[in-house]
């Protein structure tokens, strides 16, 4: 199901559903994982959580867990220290933060980590990223044979099959339902053993591998390791399931698996690199920074603005704060190719403390709304040529508020660059983006000078896909997934389904 429309709305953007964490062997993991949880913040705003695990204290060599969670910002959540220090008190811990793509996101059992604890898995807590493309399909089957369902999402399936399996051991039992499951997932799963993460057979969402200490971290991005200080190892593999435990503390050594037989050719979302992630992290082994820098770089290749006096001054400006690093690559190459008077300016100050669900008392046009975000650096602006750098265009009702504002600051031109290709497909693999129809690209049937017009800018240009795939890094066996651009899905969603694969094996 989709979100909150008011909060969609609200930001004009397409939305990131999670973001994940996991720490094995730290004498304050629960307090690591809520630092790491608050450098990804950015991944969801809705809801956090963090399932904590330590010796017991009744039953020596069995282990005690805990959880709490609770809608709001991290530190909303986690505003109480006692929480961090006395209830989730532990060597290993996974969090959670959640912006919904299915499931209610108002329902409080919805928000993550989930956690279980029966004779059959023993204690389990699950932290997902994605989105399952056959999750219908299997809640459906699995209802028809006694499964109850608490949440309304689709991670809870994987609970479902992991309880369902009928492998001996905990990692047969995820590694079984994993290889039910289809679509996208990044997930870290804290077990009476260890710390499990894996990825999905194709690597839509990223994943690293960090030391800590002597202990090891899992999460969605490495700006999480930069705040606790971690060393990045490397990526969880697409098709792997890692595991962390006692012996890799000892050894050093990782374990791995591989979830299907034959690994595909990985699909990594590309809009991370575009908007998602943010620029000081490394996703799918590679800095955003520079792919971000490499965007605008061909941008400008591709779309530069010339002044028809060559001595003309052109001015640079980026929407905050996503397009800031694609911003400076296309002013750098715009003043190599195309005018030498190019300049980079901060031209758009943006409020940080707008949440993503303000709304706008007594209030209902646009103008206001953007106004609380964002406000026009007017002297920086009047009579230039200036070029608007944004990463993305989803309805258009933002970035036409934006202009509005940026005319009152009476500039000679507007010219809007995109460092993206137009938006024409929702997507399937765990990010909220509007439906087909509201996407100003399909309103306007590809017709990029009446979207212009829309808009209110005297040029507009958009980076090709050809573009974005060659700026993106190049290795073998590694592909992208631009099906929001192009409508190629690697994973389509599957229907008519009519058994489970465990019931297929006998």
């Amino acid at each position: 199901m989709k979100t909150n429309a008011v909060t969609n709305c609200e930001i004009d953007k397409p939305l990131c559903n999670c973001g994940v964490v996991g720490i094995y062997n730290h004498p304050e993991a629960a307090v690591q994982v809520y630092y790491a949880l608050h450098a990804l913040q950015h991944r969801g705003q809705e809801s956090a959580g963090i399932v904590a695990s330590r010796e017991s204290s009744k039953r020596p060599g069995e282990r005690s867990f805990a959880i709490h969670k609770a809608h709001g910002l991290v530190l909303d959540v986690f505003n109480d220290p006692q929480i961090l220090s006395e209830q989730l008190r532990g060597e290993h811990a996974i969090g959670h933060n959640r912006y919904s793509t299915t499931g209610s996101n108002i329902k409080r059992a919805n928000i993550q980590p989930f956690f279980i604890n029966s004779s059959a898995v023993g204690h389990l807590g699950l932290a997902h990223n994605g989105n399952l493309t056959n999750s219908a399909t299997l809640r459906k089957l699995l209802s028809e044979e006694g499964a109850i369902f608490q949440t309304t999402t689709d991670s809870e399936v994987i609970l479902h099959l992991i309880a369902r399996s009928r492998e001996d051991s905990i990692i047969g039992r995820i590694r079984d339902a994993l290889r039910i499951v289809r679509g996208a997932y990044s997930l870290t799963i804290l077990t009476d053993q260890g710390l499990v993460a894996a990825r999905d057979p194709h690597g839509f969402r990223p994943l690293s591998i960090g030391r800590i200490g002597d202990g090891y971290i899992v999460a969605s991005e490495t700006c999480a390791f930069d705040i606790l200080q971690a060393e990045y190892i490397r990526d969880v593999e697409h098709n792997e399931i890692v595991i962390i435990d006692d012996e890799t503390v000892k050894t050093g050594e990782i374990k791995s698996i591989q979830i299907d037989d034959i690994t595909p050719e990985a699909r990594h979302c590309i809009f991370e690199y575009v908007y998602f992630s943010r620029p000081d992290s490394r996703i799918y082994g590679n800095s955003v920074d520079k792919v971000r820098r490499k965007l605008g770089k061909r941008l400008a290749e591709e779309a530069g603005v010339k002044p028809e006096v060559q001595d003309e001054k052109v001015v640079v400006i980026g929407v905050p704060d996503s397009s800031n690093t694609a911003t400076l690559g296309y002013s750098q190459v715009n003043r190599e190719l195309n005018a030498p008077n190019t300049r980079h300016e901060i031209g758009l100050i943006r409020s940080h403390y707008v949440g993503r669900t303000f709304i706008s008392p007594g209030q209902k046009n646009r103008e206001i709304k953007v106004r609380t975000k964002f406000n026009v650096v007017k002297g920086v602006l009047k009579d230039q040529n200036v070029v608007v750098i944004d990463d993305s265009i989803v309805r258009g009702t933002t970035s036409k508020a934006l202009v509005n504002m940026l005319r009152s600051a009476e500039p000679e031109q507007i010219h809007m660059r995109i460092s993206s290709p137009p938006i024409t497909h929702p997507c399937l693999y765990g990010m909220d983006f509007p439906s087909k129809e509201e996407l100003i690209a399909n309103q306007y049937n590809l017709d990029v000078e009446s979207i212009r017009e829309e808009l209110g800018v005297d040029t507009l240009q958009y980076l090709s896909v050809d573009g974005l795939l060659e700026s993106a890094p190049a290795e073998d066996g590694i592909g992208y997934c631009t099906a929001c651009f192009t409508g190629n899905y690697p994973v389509q969603i599957e229907v008519g389904a009519t058994k489970l694969a465990f019931d297929e094996a006998e």
